[in-house]
């Protein structure tokens, strides 16, 4: 079988990296030019991705690496390559697709931003970092690349940069990740450690972990996988180092769309795949995985039942579909779990960019303040609504195949997990039709002049709204296809018509509340917040979370800080001004003592003389 395209694979991260390169040194003159060379540039990508995936799925083409030598310390030898599978493939084919469909997106929301050319090479970089890290054949080269798309995202995160906000919510990103990334870090040297001739390449830890042999002991095998995980929390968002990831919101609505569909999050959930033997080989860090994502899916989904904003309902449906993804793999369903991220990627980066639409029609992001928008914006309208369709997992959108087969997973497994996973499909179908409803159906406000966005802008929207419509039939009931082919195991194929009619109904009745709510009038708006105000109260405040971590990290850091702030200006700052200030005095005496006058030299001289003949004739005294 010809792995003609595989081996040209390590193409695909460079040409985005050309254009960063490119846009970076021709610095903001280019303007519009600059943007098209970051879209083609992605596009070229893409083009080599989609070509890669054809070759995998038109035969049984072996998987294909190729590495050569980074660095060597005596015997030790430190590789760097790239390795093609399925897996990989799947992945470069999301990011790069997502990726271009956000850059042509972006051409039309940010033409008038004078630095327009700094967004498009930070995207690029961004976007090629993302598919380093998926081509990376060993841990080292990984984590080099995890770190470069975590610097990527405060760059976009804080890219409008005179807002407060958007400062303040880029170092929270870089922060509560770097938590997550010490993990992993610590996970990457024990693997060194312990890994026979000190291998970190996934062939490797594959053989060693899928052997069973007991190379590594469970315990350190249990411990690995846990910090494994804490990085994979720390990027895509699971509680509790969830905080980060609404808040960054603050950056442009395409880099919304691009962290929470395609890149930083989606990288936490490709690590535990990437690594999944550790996983299998130690039953409770599966545990803890599928019980981290059960938790987080309906704690992020009830949060976004209260909140106003358009951008942070989306972002708390990213995390929640986050744990979803978790708890598939922590059930022992990695092509459930992927199939996920799969479907997710376009329906989420549709709604980003819808939302996106809406803001740059209207300049407000507050859902209160919008209504009737579906008459004037019918292409965001329609599209949006196909979106909110197949996040909230209604046939025959692709959401309802993906999130069936967790659930299906979840049943199989852990029967609460599943209780769990259906009340957050409930939460997720009632939240997105209060969003849908008061956003596009009702009475137009009055002053709101909004008018459908430029064709640049749609197309991606019409795209993105067709492949949330059909990318879930690569894996039915009817048809196994998409999990034999991504780990060639036909076990993994499950069907369960309870799951489908309780996952569809569930989804129904939420959107059924909800227009009820919110159109037909028929419940009161306001029937939860006059019964129980302090519930309410409590959903819009996100749980007191960031309350709880500025009391208990936050505050004594900064206290610890000040108190640092203090030593190094009074202590440190006084030692150092004090030797100054001694040396200068003494210089200053030495000056006054060495006037250039030949009398005061002999005057000191004959008082130095007198004072040293007293003291010699005074020792007999003495």
């Amino acid at each position: 079988m010809s792995t003609f395209f595989a081996e040209h694979a390590w193409l695909v991260p460079v040409f985005p990296l050309a254009a960063f390169a490119i846009l970076t040194a021709m610095g903001r003159g280019l303007k519009k030019t600059g943007a098209w060379i970051g879209t083609i540039a992605t596009f070229v990508s893409f083009v080599m991705s989609l070509c890669i995936a054809i070759e995998r799925v038109s035969g049984s083409a072996p998987d294909y690496s190729r590495q050569i030598d980074w660095l060597q310390i005596g015997n030790l030898r430190l590789g760097a390559g790239f390795e093609v599978t399925n897996l990989t493939a799947l992945m470069l084919v999301i990011v790069t697709l997502v990726g271009f469909l956000v850059n042509l997106y972006s051409q039309g929301y940010m033409k008038d931003d004078e630095r327009i050319s700094t967004f498009f090479a930070y995207v690029a970089l961004f976007t090629s970092s993302m598919l380093g890290l998926v081509l990376s054949d060993n841990l080292l080269t990984f984590y080099i690349f995890w770190e470069l798309v975590g610097v990527c995202s405060f760059l976009l995160v804080g890219f409008w940069f005179q807002k407060p906000e958007a400062k303040a919510a880029a170092k929270k990103a870089f922060i509560v990740t770097r938590i997550g990334d010490l993990g992993l870090l610590i996970a990457l040297l024990l693997l060194f450690w312990y890994m026979p001739g000190h291998a970190l390449d996934f062939t490797t830890i594959h053989n060693v972990f899928d052997t069973q042999g007991g190379a590594i002991s469970t315990g350190i095998t249990t411990l690995i996988a846990l910090l494994i995980f804490l990085g994979a929390v720390g990027k895509s968002g699971q509680f509790p180092l969830h905080v980060w990831l609404p808040d960054a919101m603050e950056g442009p609505t395409p880099i919304s769309a691009l962290i929470h569909a395609a890149t930083m999050v989606a990288a936490g959930v490709f690590l535990v795949a990437r690594t999944f033997d550790i996983f299998e080989a130690s039953q409770a860090a599966m545990n803890t995985v599928a019980i981290i994502g059960a938790f987080t899916a309906i704690f992020a989904a009830s949060i976004g039942l209260a909140q106003n904003d358009i951008k942070r309902i989306l972002a708390y449906s990213t995390v929640s579909q986050l744990g979803y993804m978790m708890l598939a793999l922590g059930v022992d369903n990695m092509p459930a779990a992927m199939f996920h991220l799969f479907t997710h990627a376009f329906f989420k980066a549709l709604l980003f960019l819808g939302a996106g639409s809406v803001i740059h029609s209207v300049h407000t992001q507050d859902i209160r303040e919008m209504g009737g928008l579906g008459r004037k914006m019918k292409i965001t309208a329609w599209t949006f609504g196909i979106g909110a369709l197949a996040l909230s997992g209604i046939p025959p959108f692709s959401g309802f195949w993906s999130k069936d087969a967790i659930l299906t997973a979840a049943l199989d497994k852990q029967p609460i997990l599943f209780v769990v996973g259906v009340v957050a499909a409930f939460f997720t179908a009632l939240y997105m039709a209060r969003l849908f409803f008061l956003v596009f159906v009702g009475k137009p406000r009055e002053g709101q002049h909004a008018k459908e966005s430029s064709s640049v802008m749609t197309i991606p929207l019409i795209v993105l709204a067709v492949l949330a419509t059909v990318a879930g039939f690569v894996e039915t009931p009817f048809n196994g296809w998409f999990g034999q082919w991504l780990t060639g195991d036909e076990g993994q194929h499950h069907v369960s018509g309870l799951v489908m009619v309780v996952s569809a109904a569930v989804g129904l009745l939420g959107l059924y509340i909800g227009w009820l709510m919110y159109v037909k009038g028929t419940i009161r708006r306001d029937v939860v917040t006059s019964r129980m105000p302090g519930l309410v109260h409590l959903l819009e405040r996100k749980y007191y979370i960031d309350e709880l971590y500025g009391i208990l990290f936050v505050k004594p850091l900064q206290g610890i800080g000040k108190a640092l702030e203090v030593f190094d200006d009074y202590v440190v700052d006084g030692i150092v001004r004090l030797t100054g200030y001694s040396v200068s005095a003494l210089g200053r005496l030495n000056s006054r003592l060495q006037s250039g006058q030949v009398q005061a030299y002999a005057l000191t001289a004959l008082i130095g003389i007198v004072i040293l003949l007293l003291a010699i004739a005074g020792r007999r005294f003495w």
